[in-house]
């Protein structure tokens, strides 16, 4: 025997709930804790936070596969699904536009039945043209008959981490694993978001992005344990910060007995680390808010107002009168007036150096701005 599925007791996992339990309660407690801090905020923030995290969420699901998404047509087409202003950004891909559609309807609709048609669905929502890449695949069906095998390295050379059960199987291994899902009573929900993801990409149903649904699985899942459809933390932001942990762990888990102990403690360690982290991204939240409200104390213009909410969402490095011209499209004597203007008004502050080197970063709010509210 190779590989968990091949063990004739398959899928009878199991798993020791009391060597869990420290871990578990300890995530429970840190989910709370982070939905207390959110209740204490208006709507506006909770709005901020909620598409800070998906958008996170879609970006870092997507990287973890290998496939990097604009972060700012993933947060364009966020927000317009959830009604929020998209003044100054761009308009997405379709690829932004359907895996957006497969979270959204995960998170949102978490309390519907996980089926067939549901999953059916969001495969096709991720491969629009029936194509990944360049290669044709079969699109909202489970995958056909060539075997599927995890792998890595060059051709001649490859090493197989993982081989999926035959494609002749699937169905009927779907219906088990749906039939579970659906049914798994008072089984803790991030319990049970950490065995469905394991036992869904075990099973790999479809020719192509079982990650991203098997995490789009364990997120909706993480819903139902926050008991909201708003999402405040990124458990895929986790997984590609440890990503060679997480296929090592995936690798040995796929490979080992039906006890999956080992595997879920490392799943609640890694969304124990995620909610340690999410204190820090609402601690941006609020400052975007802090600085929000101090550029509309005063006029901007419609550039000035395009550029500074591109950094404040996910700019790289500083600004020059050049980079602000591109994105502002405007001469490089309205940028560089602007810039002085923004710099006056305690918005921007210029970096040491000066003539072309001269660059310029968002200013530290002041200490009165902490009447605002206080950071996490």
């Amino acid at each position: 025997m190779t590989y968990i599925w091949e063990n004739s007791r398959w899928p009878e996992l199991t798993w020791d709930t009391q060597a869990l339990a420290t871990a578990l309660a300890a995530v429970r407690h840190k989910q709370g804790r982070l939905l207390g801090r959110m209740e204490s905020l208006g709507f506006a923030l909770r709005a901020e936070a909620n598409l800070q995290a998906l958008a996170d969420e879609v970006v870092t699901s997507c990287a973890i596969e290998g496939e990097r998404l604009d972060t700012q047509e993933v947060r364009s087409s966020i927000a317009r699904r959830l009604g929020l202003d998209v003044a100054g950004l761009p308009v997405p891909g379709r690829a932004v536009e359907g895996v957006v559609e497969m979270m959204l309807d995960a998170t949102r609709d978490c309390g519907r039945p996980l089926t067939a048609a549901r999953l059916f669905a969001w495969h096709a929502a991720l491969f629009p043209t029936g194509h990944s890449g360049m290669v044709p695949i079969t699109v909202g069906a489970w995958r056909g008959d060539e075997p599927m095998r995890v792998v890595s390295g060059p051709p001649g050379r490859e090493r197989v981490h993982f081989e999926a059960p035959d494609a002749a199987r699937v169905d009927e291994e779907m219906a088990r694993f749906l039939q579970w899902f659906n049914g798994a009573g008072d089984l803790d929900p991030v319990l049970q978001s950490a065995v469905a993801h394991l036992w869904f990409v075990t099973i790999h149903p479809f020719d192509d992005g079982n990650g991203r649904i098997a995490r789009a699985i364990a997120d909706l899942l993480l819903a139902r344990s926050d008991r909201t459809p708003e999402r405040f933390y990124s458990l895929s932001s986790g997984i590609e910060a440890e990503r060679n942990a997480y296929y090592v762990q995936l690798e040995s888990a796929q490979r080992g007995s039906l006890d999956i102990t080992a595997w879920i403690a490392w799943a609640l360690g890694c969304l124990d680390r995620v909610l340690d982290g999410a204190d820090a991204t609402l601690a941006t939240v609020l400052y975007k808010a802090r600085l929000w409200r101090r550029i509309d104390e005063g006029p901007v213009n419609e550039r000035q107002r395009r550029v500074l909410g591109r950094m404040l969402g996910d700019w790289q490095g500083y600004m020059t009168s050049s980079k602000y011209a591109r994105l502002a499209k405007c001469s490089t004597d309205s940028a560089l007036r602007d810039l002085r203007e923004l710099t006056d008004r305690g918005l921007l502050v210029k970096n040491e150096g000066g003539g072309r080197s001269t660059s310029y970063r968002l200013a530290d709010l002041p200490a009165a701005d902490a009447a605002f509210g206080p950071p996490f």
